[in-house]
């Protein structure tokens, strides 16, 4: 099978008190790999302050944004507070690579 790789503009927001940050990214940076995506830059972007929040609108850390839209969103509220994300596997702090996996497929085709 031959992979394709295609420009995506993925940015990764958080706060420096999440526990579950980089879990989502190195989740992230595995996902992109498993879809040939393995070059694609991670964006880092720490949001600092409830009006950096409430400007961005960021509703909690992680947030994975794809080509500026939240592919598990829309949640509600916004600040700097911890997301949890709905897997195969329960709630976690992060979403499970098959999912990442499953976004960016999905966000290949737009």
């Amino acid at each position: 099978m031959r992979v394709t790789r295609v420009e995506m503009d993925i940015e990764l927001l958080y706060f420096d008190g999440c526990p579950n940050w980089e879990k989502a990214r190195d989740r992230l940076a595995e996902a992109l790999a498993a879809t040939g995506n393995a070059g694609t830059p991670i964006r880092l972007r720490r949001i600092e302050t409830p009006e950096a929040a409430e400007r961005v609108a960021f509703p909690g850390s992680p947030t994975i944004r794809i080509d500026g839209t939240d592919p598990f969103g829309p949640t509600e509220g916004v600040g700097l507070t911890c997301r949890v994300y709905r897997t195969a596997d329960g709630l976690e702090g992060a979403p499970s690579t098959a999912d990442l996996i499953t976004v960016l497929r999905q966000a290949e085709h737009r």
